[in-house]
């Protein structure tokens, strides 16, 4: 009786707290122009237990019971907002804007000047007239002259090589004061650009190349296009793909406000005018990473110059990256870039890279009148003159005269050319090219090269002719490569070899022909012959891909066609015709398998095949500049579609298959802003018939590799078997990459130079109900490797599924960048 009269009495208590659930207060905190404010403070007034702050995106959230609350919304630069709230019985949504501080009311306040900032107020009032003072906030034209150098500085080691080398290949008398002139010649590269750039807001772009000059090679030189990277700081976030991994955060700009520290170091008098020298300092680099001075006009707060450098941490191929810029104030009322100048570098083991672009703008139109359509997907062209100016046309648009170094360089560089150009000497090269020596003849290959004609050929080595590890025994396997090249960019690849098996005393072969009809296009006709050994399923694990097993003998003719029929959509079609053997009765060698455990040839009855494949890939958007018989894609910020359809065709040419394929999928990959990269892809295939399917044309869902971590968005990392099935599939993979935003943010993490990674992925194959998931996270880290750039991953993946118990494995990748598109393979 008392114990429920004491449940009673804490029920009567308690009922009100029972009864009064809590509620979800979220919403929005935006600036004066409707833009998200990261990192305000959102708080309940006389409570200060009860308070959160916006993540980036100036998104928050609160817990709160029914009742009527007064909360405070402030943030850096604003002035604080109090807002009246009642939560009752529902979640309640408010979107909350702020406003910059004014200057009187920054004067009215009583601050000790120990405690203010003038550098960060000085920026507030820039920030403030940001869009009114930028260039870019209005449609313009201007012209741009470009210079890029490399100076290059090489080890004694490099030296000595290069010397030998060029000895052995200038062997003529006459040539031994050009071999000193080749050496000063290799220690420098410029390219020199004259261009005009069309620009409407937002960010409607398109440039044309009147000029193009290189003397050297260009690999390592930066912004010899405006089209690929554009510095304008006058934006929130800069997005330098082929430079930094993540974006860069501006220092002129709302959320640079609360990313950076300013600090006024200098004020003097320049033209009559007080300038302000401003110092920036990240106040964490994962989402700041510049470092520098900004140099601001009293009063006007227009730009006069800037000097930012970048953290190391994020660029791909550079050690360091600064920008200086100047700009031109017409009427003291914009700020109109002038000059650009980046200064940028790499050390690799046997040779320091010391790199500048100078980049001149003048002859700005703030008043331009575009046609229709002027903007669109081809935001850069090069013409066919471009290429062709002589030294009268640079020596009047040359906007910054050349250097008595650079002066030196270009009249070696011409001489050299000249002499390299003449009959004499482009014989006594090839001439040596074509020697035949005992090295090429046992490592390196012998080459013929035709330079007139266009044409090389090359005949493989004794060490890439033998083959000791092949299904049927070790085989010899001479071949022939053949190459021409035409003026305007067609190109004929060829590649045929024979090979012999020592064991069973079996010829077989192919021949390849690759035919670049139309390079614009990238128009390929491809031609197969071959009688060889072929793979049941060719990329499948390797501990199962050597297996004898998966091997079948099949001659086979293959004819292809590939081509961008318009812009962003491919096709390619492919028919092949192959007649597929077991090679049960080929004898073999197992001296092996009791290391690495293999099996027998697979037994079956001989077969005909007549294939028919086409593939259509379209990715909407896709910019691209145009050269004047090529075309350099740019990329999308829009996910790529493809179809995928395989014919089986009955009876004609004696074909014994008949079947159906279809698949479709999608890809893409795209930056979160300042949060890292991400990528994904989702596909699915089905058999529309198969009336006569055959073990080769079965589709695979790929088993795993050991310790080895695959491409995540292709394969999975923890899928024990190999599924050949008729019915529909389907599959997703995702992966992050987040560049240190997550790391940079631990004390002393970001000079590791690690990264986090993590994605997921799922598969479900509905003919044996098979259902697979697993999650994966990991740690990647960059190294110089040779002059490439190579990642490095350790990953651990959990998976789960309804054929499997949870478990955990680990795993290793090395990639390599690539120094096209500046990405990895994932």
């Amino acid at each position: 009786m008392k114990f429920s009269k004491d449940f009673c009495l804490l029920f009567f208590i308690f009922l009100p707290v029972l009864t009064c659930s809590q509620w979800n207060l979220s919403g929005t905190v935006l600036d004066e122009k409707k833009l998200p404010i990261p990192f305000a403070n959102v708080y309940v007034k006389n409570n200060t237990d009860l308070r959160t702050q916006t993540d980036e995106n100036g998104k928050f959230s609160l817990q709160l019971f029914d009742g009527e609350y007064f909360v405070i919304v402030s943030a850096t630069g604003y002035t604080e907002r109090e807002v009246y709230v009642i939560i009752a019985n529902r979640e309640a949504i408010k979107e909350i804007q702020l406003f910059p501080i004014r200057i009187n009311e920054l004067e009215e306040a009583e601050i000790s000047v120990k405690r203010t900032n003038p550098g960060r107020e000085i920026m507030l009032e820039v920030v403030k007239k940001r869009d009114q003072i930028s260039q870019w906030s209005h449609p313009h034209t201007t012209d741009v002259y470009i210079k890029a150098t490399e100076s290059i500085a090489r080890k004694e080691k490099e030296k000595e090589t290069d010397t030998k080398n060029n000895q052995q290949q200038l062997s003529d008398p006459f040539e031994e004061e050009q071999r000193k002139m080749v050496q000063l010649a290799g220690n420098m590269n410029i390219s020199e650009i004259q261009l005009t750039r069309s620009y409407a807001p937002p960010n409607k772009v398109k440039e044309v190349r009147n000029a193009y000059e290189l003397k050297g090679n260009d690999k390592a030189l930066y912004y010899t296009t405006t089209i690929k990277s554009n510095f304008n700081f006058f934006q929130n976030l800069l997005y330098l793909e082929d430079l930094h991994s993540t974006p860069v955060m501006s220092p002129i700009s709302t959320p640079g406000i609360l990313s950076y520290r300013y600090r006024l170091e200098a004020q003097y008098e320049e033209n009559g005018r007080k300038i302000h020298k401003i110092k920036i300092l990240p106040r964490m680099s994962s989402t700041s990473t510049l470092t520098g001075y900004i140099y601001v006009i009293d009063s006007l707060w227009l730009i006069q110059k800037l000097d930012l450098t970048m953290e190391k941490g994020n660029l791909f191929i550079y050690d360091y990256f600064s920008i200086h810029q100047e700009f031109d104030l017409p009427g003291d009322s914009m700020c109109v870039l002038r000059e650009q100048v980046l200064d940028y570098g790499v050390k690799y083991k046997t040779q320091t890279s010391t790199c500048k672009t100078l980049a001149q703008f003048s002859n700005y139109n703030f008043k331009p009148v575009y046609p229709a359509k002027f903007f669109n997907n081809e935001v850069a062209v090069t013409t066919e003159k471009a290429y062709e100016r002589d030294s009268t046309f640079w020596k009047e648009q040359r906007a910054v005269a050349l250097t008595t170094e650079e002066q030196r360089f270009i009249l070696v560089r011409d001489s050299i050319h000249d002499v390299l150009n003449r009959k004499e000497y482009l014989d006594s090269v090839d001439h040596v090219f074509n020697r035949v020596t005992f090295l090429k003849i046992i490592w390196f290959g012998v080459e013929h090269r035709n330079r007139p004609k266009k044409v090389q050929w090359s005949i493989n080595s004794l060490a890439a002719t033998a083959r000791p590890l092949y299904p049927a025994g070790p085989r010899v396997a001479p071949g022939f490569n053949y190459f021409k090249k035409w003026k305007d960019q067609r190109t004929l690849d060829m590649y045929t070899e024979i090979s012999y098996g020592f064991l069973n005393h079996d010829i077989k072969g192919s021949t390849n022909w690759d035919y670049l009809y139309n390079p614009f296009k990238q128009a390929h006709f491809k031609t197969e012959f071959s009688h060889e050994f072929d793979a049941i399923v060719s990329y499948d694990a390797i501990t199962q891909i050597y297996k004898r097993s998966n091997f079948i003998e099949a001659t086979k003719l293959k004819l292809g066609q590939t081509q961008e029929y318009f812009n962003g959509l491919y096709v390619d079609l492919t028919f092949e015709f192959c007649e597929r053997r077991s090679i049960n009765g080929y004898k073999k060698m197992g001296f092996l398998d009791n290391i690495i455990p293999n099996d027998d040839f697979k037994p079956f009855q001989g077969y005909q095949a007549l294939l028919g494949d086409i593939t259509i890939t379209y990715t909407p958007g896709q910019k691209y500049m145009r050269e004047p018989h090529r075309k350099v894609v740019l990329g999308s910020k829009w996910p790529s579609v493809y179809a995928y359809y395989q014919r089986g065709i009955p009876k004609l040419l004696g074909s014994d298959v008949d079947h159906e394929y279809g698949l479709l999928g999608i890809y893409q990959n795209f930056q979160l802003r300042t949060l890292g990269t991400s990528s994904y892809h989702i596909r699915s295939g089905k058999f529309l018939s198969a009336k006569s399917l055959k073990e080769a044309d079965f589709k695979y869902q790929r088993r795993s590799d050991p310790i080895w971590f695959s491409n995540p968005l292709y394969s999975f990392q923890d899928q024990d078997s190999s599924l050949p099935s008729k019915d529909y599939y389907i599959e997703a993979h995702f992966i992050h990459h987040d560049n240190g935003s997550i790391m940079n943010k631990i004390p002393f993490m970001k000079k590791t130079g690690i990264g986090l990674v993590f994605g997921c992925g799922a598969l479900y194959v509905a003919e044996y109900n098979w259902k697979h998931y697993e999650v994966l996270a990991g740690i990647e880290r960059n190294f110089k490797f040779s002059k490439r750039r190579l990642r490095i991953g350790l990953y651990g993946v959990f998976s789960d599924g309804n054929h499997i118990s949870p478990h955990w494995t680990g795993k290793i990748s090395f990639a390599v960048l690539d120094d096209r598109n500046m990405k990895f393979n994932f």
